[in-house]
């Protein structure tokens, strides 16, 4: 049979069987913030000069914009889980649903916007 009381497997309570998956993707997003937050650090040591057309020229490159967006991607979406895990663990009823739908929000919207940012820089000309 399985573990806990008799009445908590009437409930159906217990694992949800989902508690691997999200740690997995929560240990695999940390180890590419890792390798990717270094590649920043020594990247941004790495330049000439630190200047608005200089950091500007800098992005325009593939090898720098493709990078930072993988960076931007891997930080928001292990943002979303960590407090997803928050969430679910403190929050009950219906403030659980609105706190989700406004985490979902708040980091597509914010990493939207640091996408487009980095879009806009890689493909546009020169600094004015």
């Amino acid at each position: 049979m399985g573990t806990g009381t008799p009445i908590g497997r009437v409930r159906g309570l217990g694992s949800a069987k989902h508690g691997a998956h999200h740690w997995w993707q929560q240990r695999l997003t940390a180890g590419s913030n890792l390798f990717l937050m270094a590649w920043l650090m020594i990247s941004v040591a790495r330049m000439p000069g630190y200047d608005y057309a200089a950091v500007h020229l800098w992005l325009q490159s593939a090898w720098v914009a493709v990078p930072m967006a993988l960076l931007i991607l891997s930080v928001f979406y292990h943002f979303r889980l960590g407090l997803q895990v928050v969430i679910e663990d403190y929050q009950h009823g219906e403030s659980r649903v609105v706190a989700m739908i406004l985490l979902n929000l708040f980091t597509f919207t914010l990493g939207g916007i640091a996408l487009f940012a980095i879009l806009k820089v890689a493909f546009s000309g020169a600094p004015a």
